[in-house]
């Protein structure tokens, strides 16, 4: 199997994804991480907002600035969401702006 630029690309994108929301639960909250881990995993779910698209998956995209779940006033609200007093909310926040930050280095993989 050869090593390319895009293999790194997928590799990293999916584990930035589902790997780094489990590391980031243990260093925040040691005593609710693995709940911490799986709320931020599901923030996976602002994916959805593909389903909006024509073609729903297109390679060459940026999710970025195209999908409503993945604008600038949708950062707005999750950056918001630091703000509310529980742990749970927190967790959801980071992982929507995880999210974002790895669509958007995604996207700075792709004009390499």
């Amino acid at each position: 199997m050869e090593f390319t630029l895009d293999t790194f690309r997928y590799t990293l994108h999916y584990s930035f994804h589902f790997v780094a929301p489990f590391i980031f639960a243990r260093l925040f909250w040691k005593d609710n991480w693995k709940k911490a881990g799986l709320l931020m995993l599901s923030t996976m779910l602002i994916d959805l907002d593909h389903l909006l698209a024509d073609p729903i998956f297109d390679p060459k995209r940026l999710s970025l600035g195209f999908h409503p779940l993945h604008t600038i006033w949708a950062g707005i609200g999750y950056t918001a969401l630091l703000a509310v007093p529980s742990w749970k909310w927190r967790a959801v926040a980071i992982g929507c702006l995880w999210h974002l930050l790895t669509d958007a280095l995604d996207g700075v993989l792709q004009t390499l």
